[in-house]
């Protein structure tokens, strides 16, 4: 199909696939994207109906579903993949959303076992190739199609709550430069950097750890879950001719981590 990358207010007609879908940031992008007429298809690993009925009940529009798959179970990714295109059409958006991390001190070696560094990187980044492979084929049938993957400033500072998440994140960095070359010009590839983020995604930083941490950034407070979604937003909208690109959304807290 014909793209034309030009900034655009409306998503209506488009089908956005969100994995990670359930939580704060995927639910926040969700609400924001349908209110621009997108019809939502949101992805959680856990068979969950009630809560994730509870988030398309809180939707603009009509016509959301939810799916069960997990982003490291291709074949359940697939699965879903099929079934939304056959039961909503083809996905022309696909936000990388999942993921997980547990904070480990960046010096205690000992503790960031085997078993920890293959989960981050299966959940973190081979998540996002698999979800990305999954529904390629639909992405390059629509106009207009984008991805956009939730990446950290641990990426690049090599801080944050645990070494290989720091990596993980880096290799979704260099993931999205490079797909955005080698899948061009059938769709765009892009993300987007938080820094710390008030959502209860790292286990254990409560309101101490945020007040502490906005001391010590430029714009005197931590990031929300609503930050991020309208940095999506903003990617999958008015931002049309970027790829390739990662948006940091931080308060500039990557200029003093």
């Amino acid at each position: 199909m014909t793209s034309t990358y030009q900034p655009t207010e409306r998503l209506d007609g488009r089908v956005a696939v969100i994995t990670g879908g359930a939580g704060a940031i995927g639910t926040r992008t969700a609400q924001l994207l349908s209110e621009r007429g997108a019809r939502i298809a949101l992805i959680h690993r856990r068979d969950e109906p009630a809560r994730t009925q509870a988030i398309l009940d809180g939707l603009s529009g009509s016509g959301h579903r939810a799916y069960t798959a997990s982003v490291t179970d291709s074949a359940s990714l697939a699965q879903a993949a099929e079934a939304i295109a056959r039961e909503m059409g083809a996905a022309s958006i696909l936000i990388n959303s999942a993921g997980h991390t547990q904070p480990v001190p960046l010096n205690d070696l000992d503790a960031l076992s085997d078993a920890l560094i293959d989960d981050m990187m299966q959940v973190n980044f081979r998540g996002v190739i698999a979800s990305i492979r999954a529904f390629l084929p639909q992405l390059r049938s629509a106009p207009d199609a984008v991805v956009v993957n939730v990446s950290s400033i641990a990426a690049f500072t090599g801080q944050g709550s645990n070494l290989a998440y720091a990596a993980s994140k880096a290799a979704t960095d260099l993931a999205t430069k490079s797909l955005a070359k080698a899948l061009a010009p059938d769709l765009r590839v892009v993300g987007v950097s938080p820094g710390v983020v008030n959502t209860g995604f790292v286990p254990g930083r409560g309101p101490e750890f945020n007040q502490k941490a906005a001391a010590s950034t430029p714009l005197r407070r931590v990031g929300e879950a609503d930050d991020v979604a309208h940095a999506i937003l903003a990617l999958t909208t008015s931002l049309a001719f970027a790829t390739g690109t990662t948006l940091v959304v931080d308060g500039g807290r990557h200029l003093v981590a």
